[in-house]
């Protein structure tokens, strides 16, 4: 971003004129990063202007541009057109860069229209509760938008295996706290011991991957326990997790660090898809490698599956 075009929607804000801002608000055609491989989510305030300009020098895989929680009633105006002034800016980005606008009975319906213009990778949309609901967010969103849904309200958790009404559905975020809260059960019972929260965990990611959804564990709040956030991730990495919500550049860092497959794990992937291959080729699709043992078609789709991008 040019320092002149900076100074503009700094003054602009500081004055609180939302009418130069949103002159400075360029509908624009981004190329959309279609990726899900992302590990590591961070939150980013739209209402921090300091905190937007750091986008794309930050490490997360993933920027939750966020409309939401922890923006004042009185900002979220400005910041919506904030978000949308930066997202213009990056045409192209190896970042997935998500806006999580309000609830839908709170704005959210008027901003997913609003943001079409300026095409962000995805659109989050928080408290949602049934199919019907996204089908009408689905009516409204540009058909290049991928649509991303926040699980953290009782109803969503009862239809959660009924939300994937189509191919723009590909992700889901595990509200923890307001899905507790929702449901009436106290938030001392997040901790790794707890039974319920390793069922909660395990129900989310299986429902989810089953739909061939994404699953994306839940923010720790505790942004300053790494020692704890860690012991999470490796939990939930056992359990078949590779993405996190993060609030902290630290917490990014973690994430990034232990959410990666194991260097053997990967050699050995790759083995199997090459042996695979050449006997496929040769008409066989089941047989015994002496070091690897029997490798048939679905040996072979779990070892695509790994290497994801990297094939």
């Amino acid at each position: 971003m040019l320092n002149n075009d900076f100074q503009e929607i700094k003054l602009a804000y500081k004055n609180r004129d939302l009418n130069a801002l949103d002159k400075l608000a360029k509908p624009t055609f981004r190329e959309i990063n279609k990726k899900n491989n992302f590990r590591s989510v961070l939150m980013l305030s739209c209402s921090n202007i300091k905190h937007l300009t750091k986008i794309e020098f930050l490490d997360a895989d993933c920027i939750m541009l966020n409309l939401e929680d922890g923006v004042s009633k009185e900002d979220k105006a400005f910041a919506l057109v904030l978000c949308a002034i930066f997202i213009s800016k990056i045409r192209q980005s190896d970042k997935k860069l998500v806006v999580r606008v309000n609830a839908l009975n709170e704005g959210g319906y008027e901003e997913i229209v609003y943001l079409n213009q300026f095409m962000p990778d995805a659109i989050r949309v928080p408290k949602i509760n049934n199919a019907k609901e996204v089908k009408s967010i689905l009516a409204l969103l540009d058909d290049e938008i991928e649509l991303h849904l926040s699980i953290e309200t009782a109803d969503a958790w009862h239809n959660l295996a009924t939300l994937d009404i189509d191919k723009k559905v590909t992700t889901f975020y595990l509200g923890i706290l307001d899905l507790f809260a929702d449901m009436g059960l106290s938030q001392s019972l997040i901790n790794r011991d707890n039974p319920t929260m390793l069922y909660i965990l395990s129900h989310f990611l299986i429902t989810s991957k089953s739909m061939g959804v994404k699953p994306v564990s839940f923010v720790y709040q505790e942004f300053k326990n790494l020692d704890e956030f860690g012991m999470w991730i490796e939990l939930e990495k056992s359990m078949g997790y590779d993405s996190k919500g993060c609030i902290s550049p630290a917490q990014v860092e973690l994430v990034n660090k232990k959410f990666v497959d194991d260097e053997e794990q990967l050699k050995r992937a790759k083995v199997i898809v090459k042996l695979f291959e050449i006997h496929e080729a040769q008409g066989i699709t089941g047989f015994v490698d002496e070091d690897y043992g029997f490798i048939d078609e679905p040996i072979y789709k779990g070892a695509l599956a790994l290497l994801g991008d990297d094939k």
